[in-house]
């Protein structure tokens, strides 16, 4: 299990997030910098624990009313090769060192462990305490057989998300502006094979769920 070092970072994710959430063509805000503040999000483990996997959600309070997205970062202890498109910044870890944090969706570790969540082989860690399952957050599977293990070479950021394709046909789309499910209702996608759903924090302090990722298996020959 990943431990959790409750620590400084400088800067700090939240930060990071400032600079380079406006970048992305799914950012929303157009009135100046973002607000940005935690609303939850949940850990995934790397088998080799080398990798630090986190999906953040965050709410920017910019613009008429605040909008809610989901942030997954990795953190490596040196550069990911062949991903410098994909490096949000460096960090100073008060325990670690110097952390380089990515776009999850463009870390093969990361995309293999969110793919076993969706089948139900691993599950979420808690983002704040060491060795303690989130069971609010689960994924579900209805396919045929394994998730191929393909994805991520084609990564594509459109206005609502980021969409992963693989060679055999399969499409993993990560919700990236998020938005709640009537009544807190589960959600589904029709034509979908798997999915993760969550929770997280509103402005108003109440809790909001909806779809983080879903996936599209290839129609079978």
């Amino acid at each position: 299990m990943a431990v959790i070092h409750h620590t400084v970072l400088e800067p700090t994710k939240l930060e990071l997030l400032t600079h380079w959430l406006p970048t992305r063509p799914w950012y929303r805000g157009d009135a100046g910098e973002p607000k940005l503040a935690k609303a939850g999000g949940f850990r995934l483990d790397d088998p080799s624990g080398e990798v630090g996997i986190e999906f953040i959600v965050v709410t920017d309070a910019v613009g008429p009313r605040p909008t809610d997205y989901l942030v997954p970062l990795t953190y490596r202890g040196a550069p990911l090769e062949e991903a410098e498109n994909a490096l949000v910044g460096t960090m100073e870890h008060g325990v670690l060192g110097r952390r380089w944090a990515y776009d999850a969706c463009h870390d093969p570790v990361a995309v293999t462990q969110l793919l076993a969540l969706i089948e139900g082989r691993v599950g979420a860690q808690d983002q704040n305490t060491s060795d303690t399952p989130d069971h609010d957050v689960f994924g579900s599977y209805t396919g045929e057989g394994p998730v191929p293990g393909d994805f991520g070479a084609t990564v594509t950021d459109d206005r609502g998300g980021t969409e992963l394709s693989a060679p055999s046909g399969s499409l993993l789309r990560l919700h990236r502006v998020l938005r709640p499910a009537p009544d807190g209702s589960s959600s589904s996608v029709e034509d979908a094979s798997g999915s993760v759903e969550g929770s997280w924090q509103l402005p108003d302090g109440s809790r909001a769920r909806g779809l983080f990722a879903v996936l599209h298996r290839s129609p079978q020959p």
